[in-house]
């Protein structure tokens, strides 16, 4: 008996968090079916199904709202295990504490601007020059963009001193790869982090944690009129 009233409890807590962040689990379930879609296709139709929903400089300018919105539902190859966990971990933690509203700004602003700006950048490479032509048809889709810019903006809800440490590691994870490997992805990484970092305005009514050591913050701020 006390076995199963414990797998109930796990099971009802389960749920309960899943009900808790609604758009995190719906977005991450649609996640799901499209990888085992991608799974069951062949390499050759994958790659043009994928190319067609990019966010590459041709998709832009052709279909830009289509593939802004399909792209945020594909996984780029890869398993679907690493972003539940992820996902579960930031995005969840993010909706929790902000309102589905206020989360899902964060992540389509952050999926949207880093995109704008970094195949932006990708087209005056192209157009100086400094890149080929076939890059303004590359593959492009996934939800990186998004992740990075939840990552960041969950920057205020860690207590100080923790706080500035966390936005260190954050900076350092994102800001890397950018300085060694310099692509156009890892500038749409670290502009997601920006952007996430941008949002602070929707922070300041949310619960926040308990305040760290020597930090006599409130546990809740007020609402700004």
């Amino acid at each position: 008996m006390g076995i199963i009233r414990g797998t109930r409890a796990a099971t009802q807590a389960v749920r309960s968090y899943i009900r808790s962040a609604p758009g995190t689990y719906i977005w991450l379930a649609i996640l799901f079916v499209t990888t085992v879609a991608m799974h069951h296709m062949s390499p050759e139709f994958e790659n043009d199904f994928l190319r067609q929903r990019s966010t590459n400089i041709h998709e832009l300018s052709h279909n830009p709202v289509r593939v802004l919105i399909s792209s945020a539902f594909w996984i780029d190859g890869g398993s679907w295990l690493p972003y539940a966990v992820l996902y579960t971990l930031f995005h969840a933690t993010a909706e929790r504490w902000l309102g589905t509203a206020r989360w899902l700004a964060v992540a389509a602003g952050a999926h949207v601007m880093a995109t704008l700006i970094s195949e932006g950048v990708l087209a005056l490479a192209i157009h100086h020059g400094a890149a080929p032509q076939s890059s303004a048809k590359t593959l492009d889709v996934g939800v990186s963009y998004a992740l990075a810019g939840v990552v960041a903006v969950l920057t205020y809800r860690v207590p100080k001193p923790w706080r500035y440490a966390y936005l260190l590691i954050v900076l350092a994870v994102y800001g890397t790869p950018l300085i060694t490997g310099r692509t156009f992805t890892d500038l749409g990484h670290f502009a997601s982090v920006l952007i996430g970092l941008a949002c602070y305005p929707l922070t300041r009514s949310a619960v926040r944690p308990a305040p760290g050591p020597g930090s006599r913050r409130p546990v809740k701020r007020s609402r700004t009129p």
